[in-house]
């Protein structure tokens, strides 16, 4: 075998030791999990926001982002439910580049794993612990979700994994919301497919155990556009697309039928600012027809606090290293007009 093995890690039940969570960090975390998940069960109205940098590539700037959403949504809680985006691994197209605060909690630093595995856990602690936020994550690596499988209250598969059995088969004993993104050729099948897995019951190897899923009611499918056959952007957050997703949960007799729309990504063309313009339309959409208000649970959308995106080594405080995101007077202005429409 061609690696290298460095050391042995600690697995997830020692970190959760080392640095738990109290009496009250856990209370509101059950609270934040409850109401979050009446919205997926149709028993509330209320709007999910998924929100926050592409990538949590500093503490710092992550948690001044995170006090800021916090004071608005003192200001927006009887329609509108925050759940601040803590994305803690970044996926590259080629493998190559940044792959995030698990690998490099110093991105100008050379990768180290344990130093991730607890810089990660501190930083999802201290949004639970100082601002009673717990958080979204992306299930890039299932058998590294355990590590945080306490503090998140929402777990995102993406467009490169929904086709892969472990991660399909790990979202079905995830105990909280798991959104399974459509795939980047845009076939739906596929993301309905990884749903009716996720929502089933499963038996099958994690960490060294055999395990049995309970099956996740909760899961259900993320629209982030696709990208056609010469590399095009295709948007899929349109009305008549929401139509057909509509379909597509009845066709597949699936309970819970949800939606989450990402609005950067393939729908935006990847051009940021268009994320203001999607999720306002989304919202007209959902205004226009009673099934797509009841399918559209909320959005996802990718924000900073300074507009756009700069290379590891810059230093600019709360801009992206990665894709390029809203900036926080944009984000603010724009989560106000969101609530004064639903």
């Amino acid at each position: 075998m061609q690696m290298n093995f460095h050391r042995h890690l600690p697995i997830p039940q020692e970190v959760k030791r080392e640095y738990p969570l109290t009496e009250r960090m856990s209370a509101v975390k059950a609270a934040r999990d409850e109401a979050i998940q009446a919205v997926f069960r149709g028993k509330s109205d209320k709007f999910i926001l998924v929100i926050g940098p592409c990538s949590a590539d500093h503490s710092e700037p992550v948690l001044e982002y995170i006090s800021r959403l916090r004071r608005i949504q003192e200001q927006v809680a009887d329609k509108i439910i925050i759940i601040p985006r803590i994305y803690t691994n970044k996926p590259r197209t080629t493998g190559q580049g940044y792959k995030g605060m698990l690998h490099q909690p110093d991105p100008e630093e050379k990768p180290d794993m344990y130093k991730g595995i607890v810089a990660i856990r501190e930083l999802h602690l201290a949004a639970l612990r100082d601002y009673d936020f717990s958080c979204a994550d992306e299930m890039l690596y299932p058998e590294n979700h355990h590590y945080l499988s306490d503090l998140l209250s929402y777990v995102a598969v993406g467009a490169r994994s929904v086709e892969n059995q472990q991660h399909r088969l790990t979202a079905s004993g995830v105990g909280v919301p798991v959104g399974m993104k459509n795939p980047t050729g845009g076939d739906l099948s596929v993301m309905m497919n990884s749903i009716v897995a996720a929502q089933s019951s499963h038996t099958f190897i994690y960490r060294g155990w055999e395990v049995t899923s309970a099956g996740n009611e909760y899961a259900h499918a993320i629209l982030r556009g696709a990208v056609d056959f010469a590399g095009k952007s295709i948007s899929n957050y349109h009305y008549e697309n929401l139509l057909s997703v509509c379909e597509l949960y009845e066709k597949f007799g699936l309970v819970n039928p949800s939606v989450i729309v990402d609005t950067n990504h393939n729908n935006s063309g990847k051009k940021f600012l268009e994320q203001v313009r999607i999720a306002k339309d989304v919202v007209h959409s959902r205004n226009q027809n009673p099934d797509i208000k009841h399918l559209v649970k909320g959005l996802m959308i990718e924000s900073y606090l300074v507009d756009g995106a700069q290379g590891v080594g810059e230093h600019v405080f709360g801009k992206s290293i990665t894709d390029p995101c809203l900036g926080w007077e944009k984000t603010e202005q724009l989560i106000f007009d969101l609530a004064a429409k639903l």
